[in-house]
């Protein structure tokens, strides 16, 4: 018998030769195959990964010869180019790191150095007090700035709103009571007046004003213990103060500075002055005529931060509002489509107090109520107090007392009125 030949033997092993169109199909379904696993063997799901190109005629989708490689790779190299946001970053921190993002921490202006180790530690923000900047503030800031963990910036807000509450009229200029400005400027002066010293805080590193005053007051007399607007109303009348509000609040826009609008839901015609005590504001029904429309109008112009106030409010429930999920969550965040910055009224006030609330644990029932910064006064132990509050927070979160995404999500606001973006 004979043995085939080597060649015969190949040729009787050999698959079938496939046609020459068919052959090419083959051939370019396995190179497809292999560029996806390369694909995805080098996709290791990290932010450290360069992030592909995204420019004209650029295009990393599996070739089109392979519906398997597209619809399994393609969603894939998709999410990780578009994974990072704030919110997941942020999900990274510590809950001690997050909550100290919420504090604003009180230090005189004369003497900013104070805040280091808290603003090192990342104080989210301090808050001035004084009635006279020293002329090298903006230096002084600078170097504080300068100790914030991964340089992220740093709120440094005062309360510069005109006439008697002005903590820096020698740097920046004096503007008027609230009041006058109301019954004798339009609102392009008050704009135009407020972002001469708009720019001049800005300069000096004090890039947050807790201001304007949009509550709806109009009584002609100096703000007290019993009252706490007075002439820090722009008037009497919802439509004017409307439109003073807005005006201030793009003056200060323009100048540089982040306004806070407050005192929502509006303070006109308080029973009393919460820093001294408990205090009631118009019932609710009330408010919403008189003391809520410049509130609107101030969202509607972009407001990006705005404070609420210590006041209980007669139809929202017996808490004051800085507390009161109901005044955050359901009206100012829900029924009023407010995306900013919340942040409350000094803690400190008797009126919190009062409430059965120490600042630590206050500051723990603001971030559930749906604020995103707490503020309390300047005293003795400012270190000690800003480490409490920050302690009662986390505590909270592990407690289960406090939801650690209602943490990250103020953490969130308070880079972002910033504009902050973890992720470039």
């Amino acid at each position: 018998m004979n043995l085939p030949s080597y060649r015969d033997r190949r040729r009787a092993t050999a698959p079938p030769r496939l046609p020459g169109r068919a052959r090419n199909a083959r051939r370019l379904s396995a190179a497809a195959a292999v560029a996806a696993m390369l694909l995805a063997g080098c996709d290791t799901g990290t932010s450290k990964a360069s992030p592909p190109s995204s420019g004209p005629g650029v295009s990393l989708a599996p070739s089109a010869t392979s519906s398997h490689s597209r619809s399994t790779f393609a969603p894939a190299l998709t999410s990780a180019a578009t994974a990072c946001t704030n919110s997941t970053k942020l999900a990274g921190w510590s809950n001690r790191r997050l909550a100290m993002l919420t504090i604003a921490v009180p230090v005189s202006e004369t003497s900013v150095s104070d805040a280091t180790s808290e603003v090192s530690a990342g104080a989210g923000g301090v808050l001035l007090f004084g009635s006279k900047a020293p002329s090298d503030l903006g230096s002084r800031l600078t170097t504080l700035k300068s100790h914030v963990p991964g340089h992220l910036g740093l709120l440094v807000m005062t309360d510069e709103e005109g006439g008697g509450i002005q903590r820096m009229s020698n740097l920046v200029g004096s503007l008027p009571w609230p009041a006058y400005m109301g019954a004798h400027w339009t609102p392009a002066q008050i704009q135009q007046n407020v972002t001469k010293v708009a720019k001049k805080m800005a300069a000096a590193q004090v890039n947050m004003d807790l201001a304007p005053v949009v509550d709806v007051d109009g009584r002609n007399v100096a703000p007290s213990k019993t009252n706490p607007d007075g002439w820090r109303s722009f008037s009497g009348n919802t439509t004017v103060v409307s439109k003073a509000g807005v005006a201030y609040m793009n003056g200060l826009r323009a100048g540089g500075v982040i306004p806070v609008v407050k005192h929502f839901p509006g303070l006109g015609g308080s029973t009393y002055n919460s820093d001294f005590g408990p205090a009631r504001t118009l019932p609710w029904s009330t408010l919403q005529k008189v003391g809520i429309p410049p509130f609107t109008a101030a969202i509607k112009a972009g407001a990006p931060a705005i404070m609420v106030s210590n006041n209980i409010v007669p139809g929202l429930g017996t808490n004051p509002a800085s507390l009161s999920p109901t005044a955050i969550t359901s009206e100012l965040r829900g029924k009023m489509g407010f995306k900013g910055l919340v942040v409350t009224d000094s803690l400190s006030a008797k009126a919190i107090s009062a409430a059965g609330f120490s600042i630590p644990a206050a500051a723990v029932q603001a971030l559930r109520s749906g604020a995103d910064m707490v503020m309390f006064d300047l005293g003795s132990n400012v270190s000690s107090q800003t480490s409490s509050i920050a302690t009662a927070i986390t505590n909270a979160v592990t407690g289960g007392h406090l939801s650690r995404s209602r943490l990250i999500d103020a953490a969130g606001h308070v880079l972002a009125v910033r504009h902050v973006n973890l992720c470039s």
